[in-house]
């Protein structure tokens, strides 16, 4: 397929599934539908409060409804929050109001292509989460670069990543083991409850689609972008990256000190029923949180985060 024909529908199907009206409602409630979200963010609160030394000013590039920006901007921060979804900002500046540090956040409608108004060096710290820069392709090192270019101090990613991505290939209901609130509203809580059994029936492995995404990384593409012109809001066309491609972009672009880590690594082993208990009782929870902290920060389970590949550097 052209490639510039991708970049343009990446951009696109981008721009109209995250401006999907419920996006905002939805994305704001992860912590309390799913099992994996909480750990997720847990982790990445923990690694932001620990580098948060000297940094005044952050860039929170696809910063959704503000989990992020506004734990930053409590912490005294000064942050320009950015996203291509207009229904996620509304909502972030929603909570942001409840919060008490609407006046400590810059809200921005953009793409992560374009950062062309922002200087070189402009902010303390820039941080992306979940992966934005993946959606990003076939401009993902790119956006990398133009990320580290406006980073003073400091960068944090998380990516899509490639390992923890192909387990799905052979679980179709992996994401089942996390799901927190059966009674949810979310939709597609509902959907994978309801669909769970016709998974398993209809469920037979396939090595060579396991073999391309191992091999160039690419979730999606022609079925997404005829989805989108027939109307539809298909899931963004994904660049996954494995950590050693990662690491090596980003010190090709001077970063140093890096670290990595792979967000539910270790939650990955642990079934529903038992992931259940431990969630619902604060004690064990919390125990629990730190635990996973300790075990995915480990170099040798980074690439198998259940979903995201973290990495922090210094510039």
């Amino acid at each position: 397929m052209d490639e510039s024909m991708i970049r343009d529908y990446s951009r696109k199907i981008s721009e109209r599934m995250w401006n999907l009206p419920d996006k905002g409602e939805l994305e704001s409630h992860r912590e309390e539908t799913y099992i994996d979200d909480i750990i997720q963010k847990s982790h990445l609160e923990k690694k932001l409060l620990e580098n948060l030394a000297g940094i005044n000013t952050v860039f929170d590039g696809g910063a959704g409804c503000g989990r992020f920006s506004i734990l930053l901007a409590k912490h005294g921060c000064r942050v320009t929050h950015f996203d291509i979804s207009q229904p996620m900002i509304e909502k972030a500046k929603e909570l942001a109001q409840q919060a008490g540090v609407l006046d400590k956040i810059d809200f921005v409608k953009g793409a992560l292509e374009d950062l062309s108004d922002y200087a070189d060096r402009s902010f303390d710290m820039v941080i992306s989460f979940d992966s934005p820069v993946s959606y990003t392709y076939p401009d993902q090192e790119a956006v990398i670069g133009e990320l580290v270019r406006i980073a003073k101090k400091r960068i944090l990613l998380s990516v899509t990543s490639r390992l923890g991505s192909l387990p799905y290939l052979a679980n179709p209901i992996q994401k089942n083991q996390f799901i927190l609130d059966t009674s949810s509203k979310d939709p597609f809580v509902q959907w994978l409850i309801s669909h769970k059994q016709n998974a398993i029936d209809a469920f037979h492995f396939e090595k060579d689609p396991a073999e391309k995404l191992m091999t160039d990384g690419l979730m999606g593409g022609e079925e997404e972008i005829a989805e989108y012109k027939k109307g539809g809001a298909p899931w963004c066309i994904t660049y996954t990256f494995l950590p050693d491609e990662l690491e090596g972009i980003l010190r090709g672009l001077g970063v140093k000190n890096i670290e990595m880590a792979g967000p539910g690594a270790y939650a990955r082993t642990v079934p529903n029923e038992l992931l259940l208990k431990i969630i619902n009782d604060p004690k064990q929870r919390s125990d629990f949180l730190d635990f996973c902290y300790h075990y995915d920060s480990n170099p040798y389970v980074c690439g198998m985060g259940k979903d995201n590949l973290l990495i922090k550097g210094d510039l």
